[in-house]
């Protein structure tokens, strides 16, 4: 039974090995970007709070000035907000979309890499109005997971420059 076990095991390795399946590498950020300004509008939004931990944990400082920085990260735009899908027969929301879009640059030297990037996520939910308070935390939790998922789109965006 052991030895079977450990055979099926050795061929499910040798499968995922040759289908080249690879786990998911850090993203390895350029060495520019060791000491960062970030330029935004809004410092207090989901995304910057969550993009400054995120790069706090890649070993990068974050400089307070443009001066001290080896290059500024720009974040043009950072909004989001939501939109109804569906109403019902009596006209009332039934389904909403909610959206997070930001556009953004990296400037080094005094000048602008590439054009701005936009990057738009959306999600769906239903909404029931007897459940109003579930509703909203739902809404509140699916822009945070939108925020999360925009700081990892950037930096693997600014990582395979």
């Amino acid at each position: 039974m052991l030895l079977s076990r450990n055979i099926f095991l050795l061929i499910i390795l040798g499968i995922l090995n040759s289908c080249g399946f690879q786990l998911r590498q850090p993203v390895l950020l350029p060495v520019s970007m060791n000491q960062t300004y970030i330029e935004t509008n809004n410092n207090r939004s989901l995304f910057s709070q969550q993009l400054k931990k995120e790069l706090v944990s890649k070993n990068v400082e974050l400089v307070s000035s443009k001066a001290d920085a080896t290059s500024i990260l720009k974040i043009f735009e950072d909004e989001t907000g939501r939109r109804v899908l569906s109403v019902s027969a009596r006209n009332i929301a039934t389904e909403y979309e909610v959206f997070y879009r930001i556009v953004f640059g990296l400037e080094e030297d005094g000048k602008l890499l590439s054009p701005p990037r936009e990057i738009i996520l959306t999600r769906s939910y239903t909404f029931d109005e007897r459940l109003v308070l579930g509703k909203s935390q739902e809404e509140e939790m699916l822009i945070e997971a939108l925020a999360g998922d925009l700081v990892r789109m950037v930096l693997n965006q600014l990582s395979s420059k």
